[in-house]
This record gives C-alpha cells, sequence and structure tokens, in this order.
C-alpha cells in the first residue's frame, strides 16, 4: 500500500518568480484542482481570460482585484472570498497584492 502525506497549499512557494504560479493539484476527466500563486502580478494590458471551462475560485491568502469585461465594477477578493466563474465570461486580474503572497485555489469544470 502506497504510504499517504499531506501537503500544504502555503509551503513551496519560491522567494521570487517573475510569472504568476500555476500548479495542478488534482486532474480527473471533468474537472481540474489548481493552486495558483501571485505577488503583484497582474494580467497584461488588453489581456482577458475567455476559458472552456467554468471556473470556482477561492482567495485562501493575500488580496486581489478582478475586473469583468461586462461588469463596470471590479471585484476586490480577500482571504475566504470565492466567486463562480461562467466559460467564456471574459476576466482578467486588474492587481494582486504586491506586498505578499496571494494564493489562490481554482476548481476548473464542464
Amino acid at each position: 500500500m502506497a504510504m499517504t502525506s499531506a501537503n500544504n497549499l502555503f509551503s513551496d512557494i519560491p522567494p521570487e518568480f517573475k510569472e504568476e504560479l500555476f500548479e495542478t493539484i488534482l486532474k480527473r476527466e471533468t474537472f481540474r484542482i489548481e493552486r495558483i500563486v501571485s505577488h503583484g502580478h497582474c494580467s497584461p494590458e488588453g489581456f482577458w481570460y475567455d476559458q472552456d471551462e467554468n471556473e470556482w475560485v477561492v482567495l485562501l491568502k493575500g488580496s486581489a482585484v478582478l475586473r469583468f469585461e461586462d461588469q463596470a465594477e471590479n471585484v476586490t477578493m480577500n482571504p475566504g472570498d470565492y466567486i463562480h466563474i461562467e466559460k467564456h465570461r471574459r476576466h482578467r486580474v486588474e492587481w494582486s497584492d504586491p506586498e505578499q503572497d496571494t494564493v489562490w485555489l481554482a476548481v476548473h469544470y464542464q
């Protein structure tokens, strides 16, 4: 029988990283769970996520601001906040905390 051990969503984050970190934690045929780590990262100017999957995302640590193309007001995210993003709803990260890691947990599904 294989040994089972615990992992931690806040560990193994490099002290500095140039691009936002995306790590698949669990993947099955109909869904994928991903850890995302930002540190002052935001979407490039003019870039919009337009995903083929639905996404449920919770912010675990740090803070960020999301922008949706079809919505006038930005959405501020703090620890414990979560949001559901329908597939093909165009959105972007306008800002993430430059003073600390912002850790997200995202579930992508059909």
